[in-house]
């Protein structure tokens, strides 16, 4: 028996990595340019910039989630280590924000590692119940912890970041791009495979030689890693963050992305977060109100939909620059003729 079954598995072309990384510095530099010249306004910015901030944590919820198979509940609570992680870092230890960022969200990767380790052999609802269990934990210490994290009164940062908001978008959006193209190449990698194989069939995985285990925290130290990004970008585009943030409601938030864009589909629930965070504060007329509208989302999508927006497909950019080169070819070829 082969000790390692997706050792042949090719590896995805460089152009293709070039084509993802030619449209994302198209879609960020023409928001970020309309910004800064003010078409755009700061609150329609700011908006922009959350959406970008929820797609990352959604990512994160989807790579346990729809990726690796797994059911969390506590996504909250490694958003809001990255994210007073951040703070700490900058204020404390006096780390550039960069640095700090990183190192919130390594130290959000090592949480998930030690949460990981003795709660992943379980599956399902187990799982569910005990990382719910976990952002709970991290909420409770957080708001009792005064002396590092401020207690229920939460801490501050005042950066440049918060104050330009073309600067703001572009951190958080160029995050997000290079996240989805590392985890998509990722995901097509040998691991990525293996962790894929995992979530279809644990026994047929552990029967070829995969580590079932092993993938599965894998995939888990990532989603944790992602989170923690994320944590850090709320810090610093809020600039305030208060032990609320790991709350079991922001996790149902984030969950609701992944099912909505489809569970498996990175960049479908990417497209969910804009989707719903642009919704959110269109319908704020609606005032207490338009938290029905979640729900009833949800309902519609279950019933007419149940894959989600993309199901587990992607939205291919390789495929779409692929077919308007063919496209381009056809037309000169007929005028040619």
């Amino acid at each position: 028996m082969m000790n390692n079954p997706t050792a042949q598995t090719p590896k995805p072309p460089i152009q293709h990595t070039l084509i993802l990384g030619s449209t994302a510095l198209i879609a960020i530099l023409l928001p970020a340019l309309l910004i800064r010249l003010n078409i755009i306004d700061a609150y329609t910015a700011q908006v922009l910039t959350l959406g970008g901030i929820n797609g990352i944590l959604a990512i994160s919820v989807n790579t346990i989630t729809g990726i690796t198979g797994q059911l969390s509940l506590g996504q909250a609570g490694f958003m809001a280590i990255g994210a007073y992680g951040c703070i700490s870092f900058t204020l404390d230890a006096g780390f550039p924000l960069p640095v700090s960022i990183l190192l919130a969200a390594l130290l959000t990767a090592c949480a998930g590692f030690l949460i990981g380790f003795p709660t992943l052999k379980l599956t399902g609802d187990y799982l569910a119940i005990v990382t719910l269990g976990f952002g709970e934990i991290i909420r409770v210490i957080l708001t009792n912890l005064r002396s590092v994290t401020g207690g229920a009164n939460g801490r501050r940062i005042t950066i440049i970041a918060m104050l330009q908001s073309d600067i703001s978008f572009l951190t958080v959006t160029c995050s997000l791009a290079a996240i989805i193209i590392l985890l998509q190449n990722f995901l097509r990698s040998t691991y990525g495979r293996a962790i894929m194989a995992v979530r279809e069939d644990e026994i047929a995985a552990n029967a070829n030689g995969i580590s079932v285990f092993r993938y599965k925290m894998v995939g888990f130290v990532i989603a944790s890693f992602i989170a923690g990004i994320g944590g850090g970008l709320y810090a610093m585009v809020i600039g305030f963050v208060k032990p609320d943030i790991a709350s079991f409601a922001k996790s149902i938030d984030f969950l609701i992305f992944v099912v909505l864009g489809g569970m498996g589909s990175i960049t479908g629930a990417v497209l969910a977060s804009y989707v719903l965070t642009g919704l959110q504060e269109f319908l704020r007329f609606l005032q207490d109100y338009r938290l029905l509208i979640y729900p009833l989302i949800l309902i519609f999508v279950m019933l007419f939909r149940p894959q989600g927006l993309l199901g587990m497909k992607e939205l291919s950019f390789v495929r779409l620059w692929t077919r308007f080169i063919g496209w381009l070819r056809r037309r000169k070829g007929a005028v040619g003729e």
